[in-house]
């Protein structure tokens, strides 16, 4: 039990820490939360519980998978914003496009190979 409070503490200062940052420095805040960080984190959680190389390969290479469906949020977002739409219609655009997007992917993926 201490050590998943461990990890939850410690993700949610990372969390944390992007919020603050990015009040007072917005691109240096998208800069600290682009990077894999929550990615290297699990892949480090992963590896301390399960450490195993096959595990790990398999959820390195999906997670690079998934994050493609999710790069298109983040060019609707500002483009929904920039039309005048209020951040929270265009955050659930953006949400329900990287949700239709996952589908898509899981759906098409294995047809080329993917094992996701």
């Amino acid at each position: 039990m201490t050590y998943l409070l461990l990890k939850a503490i410690i993700s949610g200062v990372m969390i944390a820490a992007v919020s603050e940052i990015s009040k007072r420095y917005p691109g240096i805040g998208a800069l600290v939360a682009s990077l894999p960080l929550v990615s290297v984190m699990g892949m480090m959680w992963l590896w301390r519980d399960k450490p195993d190389a096959t595990t790990m390969a398999q959820h390195s290479a999906a997670t690079f998978w998934y994050v493609l469906p999710s790069l298109p949020m983040f060019l609707l977002i500002p483009a929904l914003l920039k039309q005048g739409l209020p951040f929270w219609i265009a955050l659930g655009a953006g949400c329900a496009l990287t949700v239709a997007l996952y589908a898509l992917l899981t759906w098409i993926g294995p047809r080329f190979g993917l094992r996701l």
